[in-house]
């Protein structure tokens, strides 16, 4: 497949935002991108820029498929990144709008708030801590604008890391203290456990997710600011939510965090 075209590009970004508009899951965009991963971050930039032309800031971003299960269901070696805009983020205890997602799903990570660029590599395990001002425990909701969840590396990228909505939770912990490696998770639906795992689920240290972003941001011309928020990887495996759920996730030395899914007005 010839590399795509700028209208086949805006092609894709119009017709993930119009499924993101509906609530009505779209075709796969691979159909018009194929397997070019550069092309599906271009997807993914040019989608942000309408956002943020429509009045979204930028928060930070996350980073998905840190998980060896989800990169061998994929085919693929490596994570991806999305980015985080305001109209995005929420608050401990918040109540979410279930209704304007398509197929949402929930996991539990640890985010991570820089207080220094990172700009400038090597990224080594020093450098990437050094610049963490704190950790949160964090909710990040999944969704895919792409019906069925159907979707490739190349689909999951241009629909912006299939990020959604995100929580942070209250609890800040230094890094000093705290060692996200060793961190133990849990995550409760309506008062029942469906998800645990470690801090070692994301990448074998949240730490290390975070140095991979960093050289792939800096790569790509967009490298992490102070003051931005990176959600770390799944520390466990993925839960539906609906309407009425309540999800709550705790994870030592953080705390917990926790939200409520409901039917907001249209």
């Amino acid at each position: 497949m010839t590399s795509p075209t700028a209208s086949t590009l805006d092609e894709a970004v119009a017709r993930l935002a119009a499924a993101a508009g509906t609530g009505v899951g779209c075709a796969p965009v691979r159909e018009l991108i194929g397997a070019d991963i550069t092309a599906a971050y271009a997807v993914q930039q040019k989608g942000i820029t309408a956002r943020v032309n429509g009045g979204a800031t930028l928060l930070g971003r996350k980073i998905g498929l840190t998980s060896e299960a989800v990169q061998r269901q994929l085919g693929v070696d490596q994570p991806d990144f999305g980015v985080l805009l305001s109209d995005m983020a929420y608050a401990d205890a918040a109540e979410l709008p279930v209704n304007r997602l398509l197929e949402p799903r929930v996991e539990a990570e640890i985010a991570f708030v820089l207080k220094a660029d990172l700009a400038v590599g090597p990224f080594d395990a020093d450098l990437v801590a050094g610049a963490v001002d704190y950790a949160v425990a964090a909710l990040e909701i999944v969704d895919s604008r792409i019906a069925g969840w159907d979707i490739t590396y190349a689909d999951t990228i241009a629909d912006n890391a299939s990020a959604a909505l995100y929580v942070l939770g209250r609890d800040r912990a230094g890094l000093d203290g705290f060692v996200p490696r060793v961190a133990t998770m849990s995550m409760s639906l309506n008062g029942a456990v469906v998800s645990t795992g470690t801090g070692a689920a994301s990448l074998g240290d949240p730490l290390a997710a975070l140095a991979w972003l960093a050289m792939i941001a800096l790569a790509m011309g967009a490298p992490l600011r102070a003051g931005e928020v990176v959600l770390s990887g799944a520390l466990g495996p993925v839960v539906p939510i609906g309407a009425g759920d309540s999800v709550t996730a705790t994870i030592s030395g953080l705390g917990s965090v926790q939200a409520s899914f409901v039917l907001a007005p249209e």
